[in-house]
């Protein structure tokens, strides 16, 4: 964390200042820290091991993307996401992993159905509902202007893909549905483009930049220059991205 002449890099989201509530909204019980205006939401919780239960994550529209892990417990960092399978929910991935996305996992994915506008049904599965382990959970709802998360199809060349969002990334993720590492880039290291600067997030590797001239972040979108399979050879990615601010139409730096 602060090692004598190191380098490090943060990313922060603000969710309510620290401020918590209760809500027993689900049949499980959660702990709140939410920005509606952000879609984000901060979500702790004691598992139930009961498939079909029901837990807040805090929100007031349906997350495209959530993220929980047991806290005592081992297990991985279950990701699901809208952008896979159009939301298959009982499909997910590991940010602690490289490994492929998981498909219909049935009883061991993450859910028994969609994530709702303020639920999450759980299956029974450790990694997200084992009778008695504590979790948090970290939930993601598209905001316009903001915050957009989905899928795009590569095309393997150095004029690639264009993806939009709706407004200038900030900060973008970017993982292969194939057996790939999680891709993390952002606008304070690479203050103009190409974005080259990559950090991954499943591994304690460093900082690579020799190799990647990844992309160009546009004003509504996000393009592709580079052909390998990493970001954008010929299959699925899912993706992540977020602006500077929580501001409608607000893509000025």
């Amino acid at each position: 964390y602060n090692g004598s002449s190191n380098t490090f890099l943060g990313w922060n989201w603000r969710a309510n200042g620290g401020t918590t509530s209760s809500n027993a909204t689900g049949d499980i019980t959660s702990t709140v820290q939410a920005d509606p205006s952000g879609g984000f939401s901060i979500f702790t919780y004691t598992g139930s091991g009961t498939s079909g239960n029901t837990v807040a994550h805090g929100l007031s529209q349906a997350p495209t993307m959530t993220i929980i892990k047991q806290r005592n417990s081992s297990n991985g960092w279950n990701v699901w996401a809208t952008g896979y399978n159009n939301g298959d929910y009982d499909s997910f991935a590991e940010l602690n992993t490289g490994g492929a996305w998981l498909a219909n996992q049935g009883g061991s994915g993450p859910y028994t159905a969609a994530p709702g506008a303020t639920l999450l049904t759980l299956t029974s599965y450790g990694q997200v509902n084992n009778s008695g382990s504590t979790y948090v959970g970290y939930a993601f709802s598209d905001i316009e202007g903001y915050c957009k998360s989905g899928s795009y199809v590569g095309n393997a060349s150095t004029d690639g893909t264009f993806v939009y969002t709706g407004f200038r990334p900030a900060w973008l993720m970017i993982k292969r549905v194939a057996a790939e590492s999680w891709f993390v880039m952002d606008d304070k290291r690479d203050t103009y483009n190409v974005v080259e600067g990559v950090m991954q997030l499943n591994g304690g590797n460093p900082e690579s930049t020799a190799d990647y001239d990844v992309g160009d972040f546009l004003s509504n979108g996000f393009k592709l220059r580079i052909s390998g399979v990493g970001f954008n050879g010929a299959e699925q990615y899912i993706y992540m991205a977020f602006a500077e601010n929580p501001f409608k139409y607000a893509t000025a730096r």
